[in-house]
């Protein structure tokens, strides 16, 4: 038993508990799989990180990913809630404006040199969503083929099954409940909000989160979501993102496309510090 510093944030919001929770801790180093998966089963949050000494010589820190049941190779809100709480406990990145984390996927890049932290949105494989799945979908959830503007399977380490819909509404008057687990994959929605709104788009994930029935805020998901627009040629400048929306939940994730310099497209977010302290484990 030791004494471990340790943080417990709201990413991807500007309002403190209406984002998507995420527990660090801090000093990871020492603590068994084992140990750690516990941990992660114990705070019943969808992540739970743990902050370590890296083993690559260009990252600035590793973080480990736990769900309550399972360790993942690499996640959104994870990445930009444990960057931040890395940055919160003194540590100092290697390059001025880049953090470079180490974890299940290599090294990720986190720009936190404009209004928001950013990370390097990773490569996403994109394909045609099959027929039986988008019609298995819009059954069950009692979506209008005719509201249903184009359809895609995405893979950036999970797989998503995505339907851009007609409008924001029409995504935000889909019942979730509808759908049964685990007969689905995640379930992406997208939907365009009315000109001159303060999102562009709003995003629902559909499929089991922390005991609810979709995802607050999921940034792997709005990733992809980028990273499909890019390639269609519809990414052309910055846009905020609305996601959390029908569960009471403020969430915005700020995309940017990819720069002059060459660099990826950004997935960015607010991170708000809600405890800070120590435990013992």
């Amino acid at each position: 038993m030791q004494s471990r510093r340790f943080i417990q944030c709201d990413v991807f919001t500007s309002v403190p508990a209406k984002g998507n929770g995420l527990a660090v801790v801090v000093d990871g180093d020492g603590l068994s799989e084992a140990q750690m998966q516990d941990f992660a089963a114990w705070t019943n949050l969808a992540e739970t990180t743990f902050l370590q000494t890296p083993t690559d010589s260009t990252a600035d820190y590793k973080v480990k990913i736990f769900t309550p049941a399972r360790e993942m190779p690499f996640a959104g809100h994870p990445t930009l809630g444990s960057c931040a709480a890395w940055l919160r406990s003194g540590g100092v990145p290697k390059n001025a404006g880049v953090v470079r984390q180490e974890c299940g996927v290599g090294i990720v890049d986190i720009d936190i040199s404009g209004t928001v932290p950013a990370f390097v949105a990773p490569p996403t494989t994109i394909g045609p969503l099959p027929e039986d799945s988008r019609q298995s979908i819009m059954s069950a959830l009692e979506i209008d083929p005719a509201s249903v503007v184009r359809t895609a399977a995405l893979n950036n380490g999970p797989d998503w099954q995505v339907l851009e819909l007609k409008s924001a509404a029409d995504v935000l008057a889909v019942d979730s409940s509808k759908v049964r687990w685990p007969e689905f994959k995640p379930i992406g929605l997208i939907g365009a909000h009315p000109e001159g709104s303060e999102c562009r788009y709003e995003v629902r994930m559909l499929a089991p989160s922390s005991g609810m029935s979709e995802d607050p805020i999921t940034g792997s998901l709005n990733a992809a979501l980028a990273c499909w627009m890019h390639e269609e040629g519809r990414l052309t400048e910055e846009i905020v993102i609305a996601q959390g929306t029908s569960i009471d939940r403020h969430g915005r994730v700020h995309i940017r496309p990819p720069g002059r310099d060459g660099g990826g497209i950004l997935i960015g977010g607010e991170v708000q510090m809600m405890i800070e302290g120590t435990l013992t484990f």
